[in-house]
């Protein structure tokens, strides 16, 4: 079964760059968020997103107006009936989720893969709203969307090889990315891995190691990091940083995963990064490194 029409739940960071990802690719995708003054917030970030696009020459302002065109703003959960995959992109938030898979599986036909963006946690407790738990998979996409070519594709408990067989069809040929197959764990791969770097990075920087600069500096070149771990830390929010640390040292009870305290007081004091414009770097309001 091939896919047309994809349902986006969720217009924030992550909603945003999947929605324009999928235009791209040639699918038409409604986007979804519980208000129109929302959908009209995404609607201008997707615009500045393009707008820079447009002006490296990354694309025409023909494509920038055939990507738009195919982003179809929703307020009417009803409408996702009409799709073929569901992607869910709100806030880690397990009860939202769960409230939001639910409703999903009301609206739905049986046949429309319904897959969550959640980067720590359990599908399978999502998958316990359903009624058909088979259907229910994780989409793990990186940030920046566009530019990562890395899928999680991650099996709940009750996945159907189905279901995975479609969504891998799905990543690695409709919209043409590296499916990676990943076991429901805490975190699962890239998750796990990059929040133990970027906590380290932190103790690093708050022992006077280095500067947040030069450490950032040492893992860009040194190993050709599209950004270092302290802007990566930024970009992700530094409160979703926070709560994927915590999460993750509830799970495992170990304390490699215990957060750093420059990371809670960064919190407390309200950098969160670029969505404050101020983080352990600032940023302007269309999220460049000042």
């Amino acid at each position: 079964m091939s896919f047309h029409k994809i349902g986006v739940v969720g217009a924030g960071t992550m909603g945003q760059g999947i929605a324009e990802m999928l235009a791209a690719r040639g699918l038409e995708v409604l986007l979804i968020e519980r208000t129109p003054e929302r959908l009209e917030q995404a609607w201008e970030q997707l615009e500045i997103s393009l707008d820079k696009q447009l002006e490296k020459w990354a694309i025409t302002a023909a494509e920038k107006k055939l990507i738009l065109s195919r982003i179809h703003k929703e307020t009417e959960w009803a409408r996702l009936a009409e799709c073929d995959m569901v992607i869910e992109s709100v806030s880690e938030d397990m009860e939202l989720k769960k409230s939001i898979f639910a409703r999903l599986d009301e609206t739905c036909p049986p046949e429309v893969v319904l897959a969550s963006n959640t980067s720590t946690l359990s599908l399978t407790e999502m998958a316990a709203q359903t009624s058909l738990p088979e259907r229910v998979i994780g989409l793990h996409f990186l940030y920046p969307v566009s530019k990562i070519d890395l899928v999680e594709i991650i099996r709940a408990v009750r996945t159907s090889d189905e279901t995975f067989s479609r969504t891998r069809e799905f990543v690695e040929q409709t919209i043409q990315k590296r499916g990676i197959l990943v076991y429901e764990s805490p975190g699962f791969v890239t998750t796990r891995l990059i929040c133990i770097l970027i906590n380290e990075a932190m103790h690093a920087l708050s022992e006077g190691v280095a500067s947040a600069d030069d450490i950032d500096s040492a893992m860009r070149i040194g190993y050709d990091f599209h950004y270092g771990p302290l802007e990566m830390a930024d970009r992700f929010g530094l409160d979703s940083v926070l709560a994927a640390m915590e999460r993750m040292f509830r799970e495992f009870g170990e304390l490699k995963y215990r957060p750093s305290f420059l990371l809670k007081q960064m919190v407390r004091a309200g950098k969160l990064g670029v969505k404050t414009g101020q983080g352990f770097f600032h940023y302007d309001k269309d999220g460049d490194r000042l």
